[in-house]
């Protein structure tokens, strides 16, 4: 007998609370649309009422996808989760996802309410969800720093209330596996109608066990929900992986007896698409998606893996979507080729404008480089998911000079709204004097916190570089990603990315599960 492991994404919400990744509406939905094709169980789409921003992204991604579950957070409180009601209403499934805080830190210090009262706003907060939808999760924040018999009394109360799954979080990254499971486990034994409920953990990465105590909830607790970031994308060190957390179950299926729904194929294309949104690079040696994670360096290994690939791979790098990214497309190809492998990449633009000026740039760009990668397509449109409207810095043009012996200089020519400005400067370097140029136009003050280079594709110098900055304004961490063959350019791009989201005034509420 095999039960069924429901994969829970939270990419689109806890993920985005990273420093500088939080994402467009239109970054939001693309990535929606990978979950789906990823077949992610729950998609968590984000926080209604923390802005209007979120709740438009929550509205979009309901009225787009149909075979996930798309969710919404809200806080114990009727306003959070009307405005979650309102944004999920157009959903083929959806689900609210209330939370309090229910450890004695958290009461005292954050909330500032004594235990009874907690209960009493966690019971009614239930009952006002169940009302407004039939699919209800509850969260008990830093769970599992919660005092055992509260956290029974509160749970046992908001399963009767309507709740159908029970998450318990390690918001803090405390836990270790043997005691996280036990936790669980101990949990559903003692609360009478635990049987009521689906189980859920959602761990966080701070001591480096995300991935183990999710899967110790699942085995040792009962959990059959496991909450997830691709990438394992997340403020602080982020949440339990989904991509390790997914094949570990898929790999070690005689161990867990569980199955799950995840075409795993579309990993590496999730993968991919998260990093150079949210500008946050995957590691080389990170564990399914990174980069070295099917190579063999070693030649013990090499000869081992030639003459039989199990012998040092206990996954299919194809099994994951290494394979599937193929070059497709080239300077000869057109309008409908280029249209036909969006669709295939998950990609959805707006409207035909967005369309030609995609394809626009993606000739533009198969002129200067004679192989166009998945990677390379998904780079192009990631430019392209600011419009006009917002983007209020735009680069025209770059030139710079750098030679041996001599101070680098640039030229940057770039448009503030519908103003034209030309502006140039020395530096250390091209991409140092390219900066300062705009900075000295700008005068936005901005600290910055990160520069990045990664090579979107692999082992051919024509490769385009994607660079992240990441900048520090007023409290406000933002990233900016640029993409172009020319280093320097790239950098640019990336450094006024960045500055549109520093003039963007929307705002976000932080909440944590």
């Amino acid at each position: 007998m095999t039960d069924k492991l429901i994969v829970f994404d939270t990419t689109l919400r806890d993920g985005e609370q990273s420093p500088g990744a939080s994402m467009t509406r239109d970054e939001k939905l693309r990535i929606a649309r990978q979950l789906e094709r990823l077949r992610v169980d729950v998609i968590e789409a984000g926080f209604a009422a923390s802005s209007n921003g979120d709740f438009e992204a929550v509205k979009a991604i309901a009225a787009a996808i149909k075979d996930s579950v798309v969710c919404s957070l809200a806080r114990a409180n009727d306003r959070d989760i009307s405005r979650a009601a309102e944004a999920l209403k157009g959903a083929a499934r959806s689900r609210i996802h209330t939370f309090i805080a229910t450890s004695p830190l958290h009461m005292e210090k954050k909330l500032r309410m004594t235990p009874d009262q907690v209960f009493e706003q966690a019971r009614l907060a239930v009952r006002f969800a169940r009302n407004c939808n039939g699919d209800v999760e509850f969260s008990p924040e830093d769970g599992y720093r919660s005092e055992p018999d509260f956290l029974c009394r509160v749970l046992e109360a908001v399963i009767a209330e309507g709740a159908r799954t029970i998450n318990i979080p390690d918001t803090v990254g405390y836990a270790v596996p043997e005691l996280f499971g036990e936790f669980i486990r101990s949990l559903r034994e003692r609360i009478p109608n635990s049987d009521r409920a689906i189980w859920s953990v959602h761990c966080h990465n701070d001591l480096g066990m995300a991935v183990a105590n999710s899967l110790a909830g699942v085995k040792i607790g009962g959990a059959r929900q496991v909450e997830c970031t691709i990438n394992g994308l997340g403020e602080r060190a982020g949440n339990c992986s989904l991509e390790e957390v997914v094949m570990a179950v898929k790999t070690r299926r005689d161990y867990f007896k569980l199955d799950l729904d995840i075409d795993t194929s579309q990993i590496v294309a999730a993968s991919r698409m998260v990093s150079h949104t949210t500008g946050f690079v995957v590691q080389p040696n990170k564990a399914v998606v990174g980069a070295n994670a099917f190579a063999h360096a070693s030649g013990i290994h090499q000869d081992g893996v030639l003459k039989a690939r199990d012998t040092y791979e206990i996954m299919r790098a194809e099994d994951v979507g290494w394979s599937a990214n193929k070059i497709v497309l080239g300077k000869l190809s057109g309008r409908n080729a280029f249209k036909r492998r969006l669709q295939e990449l998950g990609i959805q633009l707006e409207s035909e404008a967005d369309n030609n000026a995609a394809f626009a740039k993606f000739k533009d760009l198969a002129d200067r480089k004679s192989e166009i990668f998945d990677e390379d397509i998904i780079a192009l449109v990631g430019d392209e998911s600011v419009t006009h409207e917002q983007e209020h810095y735009r680069l025209l043009a770059l030139a710079q000079s750098s030679e041996t012996g001599e101070r680098p200089h640039a030229r940057v020519s770039f448009a503030v709204g519908m103003d034209e400005f030309h502006t140039e400067s020395d530096g250390n370097g091209p991409v140092d004097a390219s900066l300062k140029a705009i900075e000295s136009r700008v005068r936005s003050g901005a600290e910055l916190l990160l520069y990045s280079v990664n090579a979107i594709t692999s082992g051919s110098t024509e490769s385009q570089g994607e660079v992240t900055v990441r900048l520090q304004q007023g409290g406000r961490i933002v990233n900016g990603v640029g993409a172009d063959p020319d280093i320097v350019v790239a950098s640019a791009k990336a450094y006024l990315a960045a500055l549109n989201k520093l003039h963007s005034k929307a705002e976000r509420v932080a909440a944590q599960g």
